[in-house]
């Protein structure tokens, strides 16, 4: 109910742009993609109550048997009500679709009928998993729809929702359903672990796809957080984690963590595809909630250490390019030889940026002249310390203004 009000007053701008598209005439299916606890489902149900056309919200996340028929009544069941008012549109939202058994030839099925029969009954479809709700688009639903990345929240939404301070946005991430109870530290990191990462990990990842090694998994995502911001190699990780398979297992499970909006393993940046990906990854979180809540420290001591401040911080930067980068269409990666190495590479199209994180805390030295050498175009941005952009500033700009 708190997040309910809360989004009453933050209109994000995914939520403007939806609204736009289902006051059109009905044309394409709306599809929002994202992490779990970033709003999706109270954004679904806020544009229901704002516009003036009748709808219904579903889900099949607790749905034991939700499969092709189930979701075929549930269509037939939006036929009969948008029947009764045959002059107005009918909106029908379906969340958790990836969880619905065939659910993208059931969807083809009954829209391509809808058009043909000029039934206006309007589709918004909701998943938690880019992988799989992109694999049923692609499989039957090209040319039908349009989709749209639901994102963590931004520290411009969470300041004007909770005003919480830069410290707090660095450190407690961006949760809105978490912000309530920050003051309560041990209570936040339990929310956190049993309300965010359990459900993340157990409904999204592991109800939904074939994983040998469950256990595995959840080392790897506790390790990859704890080492956010910082390279390490598959092979290091295979002698630390017991029963650890091979590094092709540990790459598929970073990939199936990365597609639930938990943590990412960046490429080395390279014009070489294949030099990229046999590089080691570098660990980001998609949110540095998820790795403050594996640390024992409050945010004062985190502060007070400026070794972790500085990987919380850069953490906190990569998270930020990293949510930004799927709508703003670009690619970010990392870049290291020897010594030198660059935080974070963004590119879009033949543009490059190379940028570097320095908390104010943090004493970092900047070399990157090798990368430089061999890619004499890019542009050098600095991220805090005394000379860079301040961190609140970068925090509320847009990215793809860094180009």
């Amino acid at each position: 109910m708190y997040l309910c009000n809360v989004m009453k007053q933050i209109i994000r701008n995914s939520q403007a742009k939806l609204v736009e598209r289902l006051k059109e005439p009905r044309s394409f299916i709306q599809v929002l993609v994202g992490p779990r606890q970033v709003g999706k489902t109270t954004m679904a149900k806020q544009l229901l109550k704002s516009l003036k056309e009748p709808g219904t919200y579903i889900t099949a996340d607790n749905i034991s048997n939700a499969d092709g028929q189930w979701l075929a009544t549930q269509w037939e069941m939006a036929r009969i009500i948008q029947k009764q008012v045959p002059t107005k549109p009918y909106i029908l939202v379906i969340d958790e679709i990836q969880k619905i058994d065939n659910w993208s030839e059931v969807v083809k099925q009954f829209w391509d009928q809808d058009t043909a029969d000029e039934i206006p009954i309007k589709i918004m479809l909701l998943g938690s998993s880019r992988i799989l709700v992109q694999q049923g688009l692609t499989e039957s639903l090209l040319g039908r729809f349009e989709k749209h990345y639901i994102s963590h929240w931004s520290y411009t939404e969470m300041q004007e929702a909770f005003k919480v301070s830069l410290n707090e946005y660095i450190w407690f991430g961006a949760y809105p359903g978490a912000a309530g109870i920050m003051r309560d530290e041990e209570r936040w990191k339990n929310y956190i672990s049993d309300a965010i990462i359990e459900p993340a990990i157990s409904k999204d990842i592991l109800m939904l796809t074939r994983i040998d090694k469950p256990a595995l998994m959840k080392k790897l995502f506790e390790l990859g957080c704890s080492y956010s911001g910082q390279i390490l190699s598959f092979t290091k990780i295979l002698g630390q984690l017991k029963d650890a398979g091979n590094t092709t297992t540990l790459s598929n499970y970073v990939s199936l963590l990365d597609t639930a909006g938990l943590l990412s393993g960046l490429e080395k940046f390279s014009f070489n595809k294949i030099r990229q990906r046999s590089a080691s990854p570098k660990f980001l979180v998609q949110n540095t909630a998820l790795m403050s809540a594996y640390y024992p420290h409050t945010l004062k001591e985190a502060i007070a250490d400026r070794q972790l401040w500085g990987r919380i911080t850069e953490s906190a930067v990569g998270a930020y390019l990293y949510n930004q980068s799927i709508e703003g269409r670009y690619s970010l990666t990392y870049w290291r030889e020897g010594n030198e190495e660059v935080d974070f590479v963004l590119q879009k199209d033949k543009r490059i940026v190379c940028i570097e994180v320095k908390s104010n805390l943090e004493k970092k030295e900047v070399n990157h002249s090798s990368f430089l050498k061999q890619y004499p175009k890019a542009k050098t941005i600095l991220i805090g310390g005394r000379n860079g952009i301040p961190l609140e500033t970068f925090f509320k700009m847009d990215p793809r203004d860094l180009f």
